[in-house]
């Protein structure tokens, strides 16, 4: 089973562009279902189906061309037939807190749930062979893409704490509930643990296997989207998931000849080179902006095929992490892959929370992340065909 993710940031095209691979897929024999992981729903607008079809199914889940599924998630009732015990944990501690009712309910519903509950049943459809290929349509940013870690992060803590806070909280329950009006989690909350545990097994490797789950980044050429861009390819990174394709939507075409948008044009051009320069080698495909909206398996169509043209969109269209980043003692370490460049050709430079790479007229942006963005470069060596680039204390800046 293949599995690909589609991320980008909100309005860039992202559901339209993951519509379109999974028609192609489809055409091509592929069984294919497309999952919304976004609260605002768009798929069966974008297919132009009456959601009543999902309605009818237990899981949201309804066939719109032969091979081709949709699924939309209701979130609410997913997070309270799989989280239900946590989640009513987390509502009644608030509310002691001192929140309203309701407010509490509604923060309660933490971020990264309803994506974790996508990979319940990506989970699913792997163990059963339901599907060839899974496609995800992501919610609109980059840190959503967090949930990626969920697996490893549930995995430490099951096998380190999980046992050891259980058995605790067996003997400490009845003496802390006479001390305390904090509500303490009973017996129920860490079968639910245990539960989600469970379910998530054997999906890390699922993920970060290139040859079964790829993502693709949706974005269009405007500073803001470009930015939050970098940002996902970044957290893509950190999380061991394969990024193999980038996909520059609403070009306006060369064909267009009017003043109003000459601006626009130039700055699309700019911010282009940019995607080009950002995301090296990953292959980049660019889409003219349509002259009308995306809605319907004919406009779906013709984006897919503007995308993919005869390919096969269930391939691997890159391999490889062209960065990464690791914590050697008190160094952290920005690890590059630049085939080919001689370190006496590289130029360091920092603009806020971004690394920037010179090679002659080449230019690389890196999104660093938080824990490191505040840290000043003090060396870099090449290893090979990869630049290493070493971060230090905040003042601790070295020659």
């Amino acid at each position: 089973m293949r599995v690909l993710f589609f991320t980008g940031k909100g309005g860039v095209g992202k559901t339209s562009v993951a519509s379109a691979t999974g028609l192609k897929a489809a055409q091509k024999g592929y069984r294919t279902v497309v999952m919304s992981l976004d609260l605002a729903h768009s798929l069966s607008d974008a297919f132009d189906v009456d959601k009543h079809r999902l309605d009818e199914s237990e899981d949201r889940l309804c066939e719109v061309r032969p091979n081709l599924f949709i699924q939309e998630m209701d979130v609410q009732k997913e997070i309270r037939t799989h989280w239900g015990n946590i989640y009513e944990y987390v509502a009644d501690l608030l509310s002691t807190a001192g929140l309203d009712d309701v407010v509490a309910e509604e923060i309660a519903l933490l971020p990264g749930m309803a994506e974790v509950v996508g990979l319940f049943y990506i989970n699913r459809y792997y163990q059963r062979g339901s599907y060839d290929l899974v496609i995800l349509d992501c919610a609109p940013t980059g840190e959503s893409l967090r949930f990626l870690s969920m697996p490893t992060a549930l995995e430490w803590y099951m096998n380190k704490v999980f046992r050891a806070e259980r058995s605790v909280m067996k003997v400490a329950r009845p003496l802390a509930s006479m001390l305390y009006d904090v509500p303490l989690p009973e017996e129920d909350y860490f079968e639910a643990v245990e539960k989600i545990y469970d379910r998530l097994k054997g999906v890390q490797g699922l993920l970060e296997d290139p040859s079964s789950t790829s993502a693709r980044l949706v974005t269009n050429p405007e500073k803001m989207v470009v930015k939050e861009s970098q940002r996902a390819f970044m957290y893509m990174s950190l999380y061991g998931v394969n990024v193999d394709m980038v996909v520059a939507n609403r070009v306006y075409s060369d064909k267009i000849q009017d003043s109003y948008l000459e601006n626009w044009k130039k700055t699309q051009e700019e911010y282009l080179r940019l995607i080009e320069q950002s995301f090296a080698p990953v292959p980049v495909r660019t889409v003219e902006l349509f002259s009308d909206q995306v809605v319907g398996s004919d406009a779906i169509q013709k984006l897919g095929d503007m995308i993919y043209g005869d390919e096969d969109p269930t391939e691997l269209f890159h391999e490889g992490a062209p960065l990464k980043f690791k914590k050697d003692g008190e160094v952290s370490k920005a690890l590059l892959k630049l085939p080919f460049a001689e370190k006496e050709e590289i130029e360091l430079s920092r603009n806020e929370d971004q690394l920037i790479i010179t090679i002659g007229n080449f230019k690389r942006y890196v999104t660093l992340p938080r824990s490191m963005a505040h840290l000043e470069p003090f060396g870099a060596e090449m290893q090979g065909d990869t630049l290493c680039v070493k971060f230090g204390g905040e003042d601790d800046v070295q020659e």
